[in-house]
């Protein structure tokens, strides 16, 4: 279907922000509109992007040091806010932008997530403020907005009001699951907030980034193991780089082949993962496959060293090869962090040499709260195994069938990584 960028919007007034919601189907042009004409007449999406990189950078900023203890459970309720007048305050910066409030839930223990991945303070605002931020075409199924760092680290993600509260209900779990186990190739939450100006609420979640930039993907996949209206549209297709789905995969490639080693690890990650999502109840969630075809005559080159990225990944385990490799716990240093293929996982296609670059989207969606009407209907009209929207552990199940089974093949034989350098 179309992927036209929305978010949810709403009116609140003042301090008290009521949730009179506005139509559903607001596109974000217009909630963007209604974010200029507050005060500033400027490019509205300029606006934004300014008010997300002033807002974090403020609250992010000045967050009182970090309190010597472990997180308890209050943290993850705690929401700290704070009003940025475009004239500036005795305590905020003067801006271009309209009056805005910038609200940021559960600091500290966000703090601790990004810790866990190795993301100072420091370097986490660098990031985001210090150049302009990158607007992306959605990847996935949803209606949201995408914003990249500069320095290709994360994705600024717009989410409903919905999707916002069952991610503040999750914290406690996925934070107890990530302490457990920070090789995962689920979304690593960076942090969650709010931006309210003129009667709108824009909620915005940071993330980690699965396809670097400065690697061409050749191939893009957003798989779900459903075979049930999953081909690209025609519109999609017509992209210049276009998101395939499970049927289209099924006929553009016949697997991916990876050595025994990985093919293992990578299918132990991918369970772990789906029992994690099933446990939540969540399901509906998509793999985001990137495909890099390494083309020999750049390599012995450096043709891919050319494009790494500045100043090396910071961010532990962040990457594809990171996420599936052992067991090992935040705080050890990430293997291979300086080979050039951005932490890429090396595997073949017929004669190809190829990287793969995946990690696991669009898990804020309670089945409970959502899908429950949705799977009734389709029930009636489809047959059950192929419809996409399940009951959680038959997600978990079918997805994990469709992924070792039809995307993801073992080699019996070493493939050396000597290939790829």
């Amino acid at each position: 279907g179309t992927m036209a960028p929305a978010v949810e919007a709403e009116a609140w007034a003042g301090a008290a922000a009521s949730e009179a919601a506005l139509p559903w189907h607001l596109e974000l042009p217009a909630v963007l509109h209604l974010f200029s004409v507050c005060v500033c007449l400027q490019p509205t999406a300029e606006a934004l992007r300014g008010a997300i990189q002033l807002g974090i950078g403020y609250t992010v900023g000045n967050m009182t040091s970090k309190p010597d203890r472990d997180v308890l459970m209050q943290d993850f309720y705690v929401v700290e806010s704070a009003f940025l007048p475009s004239e500036g305050s005795n305590l905020t910066p003067a801006h271009h932008y309209p009056d805005f409030r910038f609200k940021n839930y559960a600091p500290l223990a966000f703090r601790y997530f990004r810790e866990l991945f190795g993301i100072k303070p420091d370097d986490y605002l660098y990031s985001i403020c210090k150049e302009p931020l990158i607007e992306l075409s959605n990847p996935g199924a949803s209606s949201s907005w995408f914003y990249l760092t500069s320095d290709d680290e994360f994705i600024i993600k717009t989410v409903q009001n919905k999707e916002a509260e069952f991610l503040q209900k999750l914290l406690p779990g996925y934070y107890m699951n990530l302490n457990q186990n920070p090789r995962t190739l689920l979304p690593k939450f960076y942090g969650l907030y709010c931006i309210q100006c003129g009667g709108v609420n824009i909620r915005l979640v940071v993330m980690n980034n699965i396809l670097p930039r400065s690697l061409k993907m050749h191939y893009k996949y957003d798989l779900k193991g459903s075979t049930y209206k999953r081909r690209a549209s025609r519109k999609e297709c017509a992209k210049p780089s276009p998101t395939f789905k499970d049927l289209d995969f099924q006929e553009i490639h016949e697997g991916l082949y990876f050595d025994a080693d990985t093919y293992s690890a990578l299918m132990k990650t991918l369970q772990r993962d789906c029992r994690v999502l099933e446990s939540f109840k969540i399901m509906d969630y998509s793999l985001l496959l990137g495909i890099h075809v390494l083309d020999r005559k750049l390599r012995g080159r450096g043709g891919i060293g050319d494009s790494k990225r500045q100043g090396g990944q910071k961010v532990l385990y962040s990457t594809a090869r990171e996420s599936i490799q052992g067991d090992g716990k935040a705080g050890e240093p990430p293997p291979d962090a300086d080979d050039d293929t951005l932490g890429g996982i090396p595997a073949k296609h017929k004669d190809e040499k190829l990287l793969i670059f995946l990690g696991i989207i669009d898990i804020l969606q309670s089945y409970r709260l959502i899908k429950k009407v949705e799977h009734s209907w389709k029930a009636l009209v489809h047959d059950g195994d192929t419809v996409s929207v399940h009951r959680p552990n038959f997600y978990a199940d079918r997805f994990l069938k469709f992924m070792g089974t039809t995307v993801f093949k073992k080699i019996q034989r070493k493939l050396l990584l000597y290939y790829f350098q």
